[in-house]
């Protein structure tokens, strides 16, 4: 997966997403963004030719980058509980420089916009799922995780609590700790998913 991205489309990507933050989807329009900017439109035009290709590069733009976070966790040494801490751990990080992403990926307008958001967003959900899959397996098969439920249920269920966090912590403003909430939410996961 390589999305070749340029310096300036991903300062257009960035603006777009801190106007996607202010301002919801209808805010993002090609003249704000070349006001956000202080470009002329024309400029922005040269890089991406509509509002929906700048989306689809911002959104593959965040699986591409997950990815290659969570390769490096999945192929690292550690034991199945660690993998799973530092898969979301590299997420918590991730958004806290750039929450505009998961501004982008919880924005219920967005999924209105358009099929091929859409399936930006699925490529999304199906990198997660590539890695914290095999996670799970491998926990499961270790002894370590529950195997009263499958893992891909067990995998839909943390997907769903890691998304709900995320939600509470855009609604805050961005501004409940990332990190402790985050951890909170690991820890009790992992009371749930752990062998007794």
């Amino acid at each position: 997966m390589t999305t070749d991205v340029t310096y300036r489309q991903l300062e257009i990507i960035e603006a777009a997403g801190k106007i996607l933050s202010a301002s919801g989807v209808s805010g993002l329009t090609i003249k704000n963004m070349a006001k956000e900017m202080k470009f002329s439109e024309s400029a922005i035009y040269r890089h991406f030719s509509s509002k929906e290709d700048i989306i689809v590069a911002m959104l593959n733009y965040l699986a591409e980058k997950m990815d290659e976070r969570f390769t490096k966790v999945s192929e690292g040494a550690g034991t199945p509980e660690e993998k799973f801490r530092a898969l979301f751990q590299s997420q918590f990080m991730f958004f806290e420089q750039k929450p505009y992403f998961v501004v982008a990926v919880l924005s219920d307008g967005l999924m209105e916009e358009s099929q091929r958001i859409n399936e930006a967003l699925l490529k999304i959900m199906k990198v997660k799922m590539s890695h914290l899959l095999p996670t799970l397996v491998d926990g499961q098969q270790s002894g370590v995780f529950t195997d009263e439920v499958t893992a891909e249920m067990l995998t839909h269920v943390v997907m769903a609590s890691f998304r709900l966090q995320m939600l509470k912590w855009r609604l805050s403003g961005f501004k409940a700790d990332i990190h402790e909430d985050g951890n909170k939410l690991l820890d009790a996961l992992l009371i749930i998913i752990k062998k007794k």
